[in-house]
């Protein structure tokens, strides 16, 4: 009896630690605020995606594509930690021009999924301005992966 009573204990505690932490997995910032509106990491750019490449032509700035899906976890998770670094957003608000794009809700997610083969998210695609994938990475990446991956684009040739 007590063998099964400790079972049950530990199977609970275990279902609750998993649930927070797939809630907090889940948490993001409001969707609507960028991180500039807050002050720190990525600025992500506010318009349409014609607007985006004649603004990277024009700054002769690569174009960081962060192409996610409102449902996706992980892309939640980046948002809230990974985009809100402080290197990270000193990094690519210097080097790109940083656009956020629901894959499933945008006007161009459905051509730019394919175009870039796009069957994951997160799938993050540095672009220049005529649509050229310069780099493409699938996956979530914590704030130092990040923070390497822009690193090694901006060293590209």
């Amino acid at each position: 009896m007590m063998k099964r009573f400790l079972t049950i204990l530990l199977l609970a505690g275990a279902s609750t630690t998993f649930a927070g932490v797939a809630e907090d997995f889940g948490k993001t910032a409001e969707p609507h605020l960028t991180q500039q509106d807050k002050g720190t990491g990525i600025s992500f750019f506010h318009g349409e995606w014609e607007q985006a490449l004649a603004k990277s032509k024009q700054d002769k700035k690569l174009i960081f594509l962060d192409a996610y899906a409102a449902w996706c976890g992980p892309c939640k998770w980046m948002a809230k930690n990974a985009f809100m670094d402080e290197e990270v957003g000193k990094l690519f608000n210097a080097n790109f021009i940083n656009v956020k794009m629901d894959m499933e809700k945008n006007k161009e997610g459905s051509r730019l999924m394919q175009k870039y083969s796009i069957r994951a998210y997160p799938t993050l695609v540095f672009v220049d301005h005529n649509e050229e994938a310069v780099h493409v990475s699938v996956g979530a990446l914590k704030p130092k992966e990040l923070l390497a991956l822009g690193q090694q684009v901006v060293a590209m040739p």
